[in-house]
């Protein structure tokens, strides 16, 4: 019964962050999106890579887990990861570094009050 529950939270999570990256791409922060398939593709693949990513950073022993730097390297890993994505992922496309990192901050956002508004749904 509990594997249940990791699957049932794992495509929970994975549907929230599908749905951050479809808002974003509609509100055309710099993402572009052309459709909820993509987007919910596009955030597997962009939890996939960010974890990847961090691992690998990580390993070096160079990031700095909190405050002001920290948060700032987890915005730049996001946008790389965001452009990375966009050429996985067809129907993906990210507008520049720059769009890509105004997306990731939307994503963010976005991807935050998701998970809090579950957070107070009895069954989750």
């Amino acid at each position: 019964m509990e594997i249940i529950a990791i699957l049932l939270s794992v495509l929970l999570a994975g549907l929230l962050s599908g749905v951050a990256v479809w808002i974003v791409g509609r509100l055309g922060l710099g993402l572009v999106v052309s459709g909820f398939l993509p987007a919910f593709i596009a955030a597997f693949v962009i939890a996939i890579l960010s974890g990847l990513i961090n691992w690998l950073i990580a390993q070096i022993g160079f990031i700095p887990q909190d405050g002001l730097v920290g948060g700032l390297i987890h915005l730049i890993v996001a946008a790389a990861v965001l452009l990375i994505s966009s050429r996985l992922v067809k129907g993906v496309m990210v507008q520049g570094f720059v769009g890509a990192f105004v997306a990731a901050i939307a994503i963010g956002v976005i991807g935050w009050l998701a998970h809090q508004i579950a957070a107070l749904l009895p069954f989750v």
